[in-house]
């Protein structure tokens, strides 16, 4: 299997964020146009069947909240819970009940009181991190198709597992539910390096605590993909090297170099996702909608500064980003939204083949009634190298987020 890595690995730091697949290559320059490429076909191979020598593992996005971290602190051996403020230069943590209740209020003081408590059961060597999936007065008991479930929904997605089943009745009787999707190990927060292959083997049983690793199944040697499915997604990713091809590596590299432009250019594609529409099909048009939308938006900055040298900052600021939009450089642009358009042609397939593994039932919950809906993604970690990649059904987990129809978790 050729290996692929991202912009987050066990060598290169914390998981706080990570890059969307088709993102990568206004991030990651030549390189990352390369990689995500790479990376979806060695999901291609897995999922035909096909994979041979390293391998990946697939871990499911669980769409929980709030992201907590807990373990042991390297510096003192005391145990604690922790939010993403874990890695601020004064690393924020929770030793006991009364440094939560000094620093927090409400939903969030309590789930984290509770995870102090029923975590420190666990036995954590290290540091982990997880997604909070519910407390106790989280859990509601629904009927879906004429069923039983216990249901629970941090966010957007509604989690279901039949009330009668081994599962339901572990996480009824429970106090909460998180689960775990990266291990840190070092001598200091500071210093910590991030890993997506834990293993949970050694943590202590607790009734009081449900819990799991966000891993799937093994699945080499497993083919979920037909031959007509694998033609599909090879002939999006040979479309992909084929434009890749095209691109001019002087391009990419001022994109990757220019991190505002790269935010730039992913904010205007988000204005598409937002709205629940794909990018355009004529790309050339799109460069032309992203100048008319980031002239509105210097205009829009220049109309709130009330000093002539204000709006002549406002000016600059624009000239400088108009440097970039050579005649080459928006032929370019083009052929990269092009490139993005064939990469999440393959994503969409291979993701609807992971989440044919689910198991635990997903819905959205409508004003309607619930609805079946997908994970909210995926994330393929390379055996091998340890790198990430991040697939997302972008515009339904978008629709399903701003839909006033879709009912969040604190919707009564």
């Amino acid at each position: 299997m050729i290996s692929f890595k991202s912009y987050l690995s066990e060598a290169s730091g914390k998981n706080t964020h990570m890059t969307h697949i088709e993102d990568s290559v206004l991030y990651g320059g030549v390189k990352g146009a390369k990689e995500a490429i790479l990376a979806l076909r060695s999901l291609r191979d897995m999922l035909a069947g096909n994979s041979k020598g390293g391998g990946s593992d697939v871990t499911v996005k669980w769409d929980g909240a709030p992201a907590v971290f807990a373990g042991t602190d390297p510096s003192d051996g005391q145990f604690f819970v922790a939010k993403k403020g874990i890695f601020n230069k004064d690393p924020k943590v929770y030793k006991s009940v009364e440094d939560v209740k000094a620093d927090t209020s409400g939903d969030l003081q309590a789930k984290l009181i509770v995870a102090f408590k029923e975590l420190s059961k666990l036995g954590i060597k290290g540091v982990l991190q997880g997604d909070l999936m519910y407390t106790k007065s989280d859990l509601k008991t629904k009927k879906i198709d004429g069923v039983d479930h216990i249901t629970f929904q941090p966010n957007t997605i509604v989690y279901a597992v039949p009330k009668n089943s081994t599962g339901g009745k572990m996480i009824k009787a429970s106090k909460m539910g998180i689960v775990f999707h990266t291990s840190y190990t070092g001598t200091s927060f500071e210093n910590m390096k991030a890993s997506f292959n834990i293993n949970l083997s050694s943590l202590k049983s607790a009734p009081s605590v449900w819990y799991q690793d966000a891993r799937t199944k093994d699945l080499t040697g497993t083919a979920l993909m037909d031959a007509a499915e694998t033609k599909e997604v090879t002939e999006a990713l040979s479309k992909a090297g084929k434009i890749f091809q095209k691109i001019a590596g002087s391009t990419l590299k001022a994109i990757e170099a220019d991190p505002q432009l790269a935010q730039t250019l992913e904010t205007y594609n988000n204005t598409f996702v937002r709205r629940s529409e794909e990018l355009p099909a004529d790309s050339k048009k799109h460069v032309d909608g992203l100048l008319k939308w980031s002239a509105e938006r210097f205009e829009k900055e220049r109309d709130k500064r009330k000093s002539d040298k204000g709006k002549e900052g406002v000016n600059k600021k624009e000239e400088e980003f108009m440097k970039f939009f050579s005649k080459e450089n928006k032929n370019n642009l083009a052929l990269i939204y092009d490139l993005q358009k064939a990469i999440v042609a393959a994503k969409l397939i291979l993701i609807k083949k992971l989440d044919s593994i689910k198991e635990i039932n997903t819905f959205i919950r409508t004003r309607n009634g619930f609805k079946v809906t997908g994970q909210e993604g995926f994330v393929a970690i390379d055996r091998t190298s340890g790198g990430a990649v991040k697939l997302v059904d972008r515009l339904e987990f978008s629709t399903n987020n701003f839909s006033k129809d879709v009912l969040k978790g604190w919707d009564h």
